[in-house]
């Protein structure tokens, strides 16, 4: 479904991924950890095409499309979510409009026809009680005045309701207190964990990968996969850090 050739990318002139390649299958949830400054989050934003991220090398292609030369909103439209570490706040726009917009316009770029307010707010229920987020703040602004834990909670939420193909989760577990990791936990796997779907979940802790078991663990160093494994290297590096386990 995803496939990394040696990409390398640089932020404000400075290299930060430094020829990364890497395979995700259809039906496959991979983890990639790392140590502050590896490029982990600059993956993420290159994968969902933020701005002031330069691509210098290498090719991405999704779903044999050629990711690159997408457009962030085609990209979407093509089934790709990004999760955001820092989910941003937008004042005077309502949670349910916002997610009705976007919704229907990806709707509409895949030939689709819009969904009316009532189907959209039956299924904005349905996926709100998923994450156990209250509908009342699904009314609300973007994020205004949620805490850490309920904008991820809202997060997973929008994931629900676009229902992508691909889903690259950036710290979706910091900012969770031990309910709501397990909320989201579960919410990630009743979402995406499909044999037509596929995850890359970027964190920085085991704790998270205890409810959603991924097939794959990476280590991101220096701008590169060095090293790669199951749920058990998750453990490891749990226990022993990452400079005992990378030396090793």
């Amino acid at each position: 479904m995803l496939t990394i050739e040696n990409l390398s990318a640089t932020v404000a002139d400075k290299p930060i991924l430094n020829g990364l390649s890497l395979t995700v299958n259809a039906g496959e949830i991979h983890a990639i950890m790392g140590p502050n400054g590896a490029g982990k989050s600059t993956l993420s934003y290159v994968l969902g095409g933020r701005p002031g991220y330069e691509v210098t090398g290498g090719s991405v292609t999704f779903d044999g499309q050629d990711l690159l030369e997408m457009d962030a909103h085609e990209r979407a439209a093509a089934g790709l979510f990004l999760g955001f570490q820092y989910p941003v706040e937008i004042p005077g726009v309502s949670n349910v409009q916002f997610l009705r917009e976007a919704l229907n316009s990806q709707r509409k770029a895949r030939g689709q026809d819009p969904l009316s307010g009532g189907e959209f707010l039956k299924l904005a229920k349905d996926k709100a009680a998923l994450l156990k987020l209250d509908m009342d703040m699904m009314k609300r602004n973007v994020n205004v005045g949620f805490s850490g834990g309920e904008k991820k909670r809202n997060e997973m939420v929008q994931m629900g309701i676009l229902d992508p193909k691909f889903a690259v989760l950036d710290e979706t577990d910091s900012g969770l207190d031990i309910d709501a990791l397990k909320t989201v936990g579960e919410g990630i796997n009743a979402i995406m964990r499909a044999p037509d779907k596929a995850v890359l979940l970027i964190t920085h802790y085991q704790r998270l990968l205890d409810y959603v078991q991924p097939d794959y663990v990476h280590i991101l160093a220096k701008g590169r996969i060095v090293k790669t494994g199951g749920p058990d290297l998750a453990r490891r590096l749990e226990d022993e850090g990452y400079d005992e386990v990378m030396a090793a």
